[in-house]
């Protein structure tokens, strides 16, 4: 982790990170800790989970993690019970867990329903149900900091993942909508859209798909999860108190927004 810089940002805060385990979500949880955050985890995958709670213990951060399956409202509920329960009520959210239909990717008129449900409800659906959750004890309490994760792919209109586009299209839409009527209440409420990010998905294209994918990119380069998280964490913070209901896109310049 290379030391806890701006160790302070996040004292005394409870931050939850949903499909944190790999990636983006590994990249922010890291980045809650080295900052101050008590850090919760909610994931699936059961080794990455417990090697990403190993690098901030490691550290000196404090986290603990709920092996959920996060299409699973009870589980899912009973989770952020827990959560609670250990460490305290929820200050900072990002719902980060999601993904295209990777293998079952196809054209929209060759795919199926049942891709289109598991795309939606992942990206959006349990976007939609943690907030339900953890926002009402934000409201409560008069603070609270929710950080959304869409996809510049909404802006592109990416060929193959029309479904993902979509579900994330929601995201965009409900963060905003979200952010106007939790303002009132001390909440900000914000999403970040990532372009294309070195995590494992791109790490697993053939050579010549990924070099061509870089030359779309006017800074030359894919994000790293660490530049999400940096822009994650901005929005999470004090410093971006007076910011909400915004989309920050971080993609190289790949398209503007």
């Amino acid at each position: 982790m290379g030391g806890f810089e701006m160790a302070n940002r996040f004292d005394g805060r409870v931050a939850l990170v949903t499909g944190g385990a790999n990636g983006i979500g590994r990249a922010s949880a890291i980045k809650f800790a080295e900052q101050g955050a008590k850090v919760a985890i909610l994931d699936i995958e059961e080794e990455p989970l417990a090697e990403t709670a190993a690098t901030i213990r490691d550290a000196g951060g404090a986290v603990m993690t709920v092996d959920t399956n996060m299409r699973d409202r009870e589980a899912v509920k009973a989770s952020i019970e827990k959560v609670e329960s250990e460490l305290g009520p929820i200050d900072i959210l990002l719902n980060n867990v999601g993904q295209t239909a990777r293998k079952n990717s196809s054209e929209f008129l060759d795919s199926v329903p049942e891709t289109w449900d598991f795309v939606v409800d992942l990206n959006l659906m349990v976007t939609f149900y943690v907030s339900w959750i953890v926002a009402k004890g934000m409201k409560e309490r008069g603070f609270g900091r929710i950080v959304n994760i869409s996809s510049d792919s909404t802006m592109v209109g990416e060929k193959t993942i029309v479904d993902y586009v979509a579900a994330k299209s929601g995201v965009t839409g409900f963060t905003r909508g979200l952010a106007r009527e939790l303002a009132p209440f001390g909440i900000n409420v914000n999403a970040v859209a990532p372009g294309v990010t070195n995590t494992r998905g791109p790490k697993q294209l053939a050579k010549e798909v990924y070099d061509a994918a870089v030359k779309e990119i006017p800074l030359g380069h894919f994000a790293e999860p660490e530049d999400i998280a940096n822009a994650i964490t901005f929005l999470a913070s004090q410093e971006a108190r007076c910011i909400t209901g915004q989309m920050l896109t971080v993609n190289g310049g790949r398209v503007f927004y």
